[in-house]
C-alpha cells in the first residue's frame, strides 16, 4: 500500500508485470508497422512512461511526436477536454499511432481521434496500456490493448492523482 495525498492505494499491477506487456505490445507495432515509417503521438502527460518503455521494443523507423489534452481534475472527468499543447507534425498521409495511458469513458479520445482525422492522415490506430469498458461512453475502437482493468482509479506508470504519483513503477488502485 502507498499513501498519496489524502488516499490509500494498493498494488494493482507490478512492475515486470507492465514490462512484460509492453514490450510485446512492442513487438506486435515493430511487426504491424513494418515498412510503414509510422508517427507515434504520445499523448501527455499521463503516457509518457509508456510511451517510453514501449519506444525501446519498436524495431522499425518510427517519429515521435506528442500533444498535450487534459480531461481529469482530482479523480473525475470533468467531461470537457482541453487542448493544451497541440500536434505540430504534418501527419497528412501518413500511419499515425495514438499512444495513450487510459482510455475509460473515453471523451479524451474521442477528441483527439476527431482533431487527428481533420489533419487527413493514411491510417490512425490508438495503443492504450489500460482500459476501464465498463466507464466507457464514447464508441472507441482499441487496437493494441496492454490491460483491461475495473472502473477503479489507478495512478503510476505516468498516471497520477492531482498531478502526483506518475512517478511510480507499478499501478495502484484505490483503496475502497
Amino acid at each position: 500500500m502507498i499513501q498519496l495525498k489524502d488516499k490509500t492505494f494498493t498494488l494493482y499491477l507490478d512492475k515486470n508485470t507492465i514490462e512484460k506487456r509492453v514490450k510485446e505490445l512492442g513487438l506486435q507495432l515493430s511487426e504491424d508497422f513494418k515498412g510503414k515509417d509510422p508517427i507515434i503521438i504520445g499523448v501527455l502527460n499521463g503516457a509518457f512512461m509508456f510511451l517510453s518503455d514501449l519506444a525501446k521494443h519498436i524495431a522499425i523507423p518510427a517519429e515521435f511526436s506528442f500533444l498535450k489534452i487534459s480531461s481529469y481534475q482530482g479523480q473525475s472527468s470533468t467531461g470537457q477536454v482541453k487542448q493544451l499543447v497541440g500536434l505540430e507534425t504534418e501527419i497528412k498521409g501518413r500511419n499515425v499511432i495514438i499512444v495513450e495511458d487510459i482510455v475509460d469513458t473515453g471523451l479524451s479520445m474521442a477528441h483527439l481521434l476527431q482533431l487527428i482525422k481533420e489533419k487527413e492522415p493514411s491510417s490512425i490506430k490508438i495503443a492504450t496500456l489500460l482500459h476501464k469498458p465498463e466507464a466507457l461512453q464514447y464508441p472507441v475502437t482499441i487496437d493494441y490493448l496492454g490491460f483491461e482493468i475495473p472502473n477503479k482509479f489507478v495512478i503510476g506508470y505516468g498516471l497520477d492523482y492531482d498531478g502526483f504519483g506518475r512517478n511510480i513503477p507499478e499501478i495502484y488502485q484505490l483503496k475502497i
